[in-house]
């Protein structure tokens, strides 16, 4: 079992930029391939990005492409989501996720998941 923090959520006006963080809550020698996923309210989680463990894939959806940017520190077991271009649809609950393995296309399924945090985008 992996547990999971998030941090670096808030509110922000649009057009600007927010940088997400997430990792383990205890240090673990894993390297795991590493998502975020959004949820607004009344609607279903949705898969935002992902990263391999190595780095070497990654995935955006369609909604974020171009202003979100995934990346990772595996020294420090953490995964950041730069997201720029913030506006009032972004706003949600970003989640942050683990799995084993390097898959990280669009169906990719993951295991262990953090509590999420609050991303507010005011228009």
């Amino acid at each position: 079992q992996v547990q999971l923090v998030e941090s670096g959520g808030g509110w922000v006006q649009a057009g600007g930029s927010l940088r997400l963080s997430c990792a383990p809550s205890e240090r673990t020698n894993k390297l795991f391939t590493m998502g975020w996923f959004r949820q607004a309210p009344g609607t279903e989680r949705d898969y935002v990005a992902g990263i391999s463990w190595n780095g070497g894939r990654t995935y955006y959806s369609d909604s974020v492409k171009g202003r979100f940017t995934i990346s990772r520190d595996n020294a420090k077991r953490a995964v950041y989501l730069e997201m720029n271009s913030l506006n009032p649809d972004d706003t949600a609950v970003y989640y942050c996720a683990a799995r084993e393995g390097s898959a990280v296309g669009a169906e990719t399924q993951y295991d262990f998941w953090g509590q999420g945090t609050q991303v507010t985008v005011s228009s």
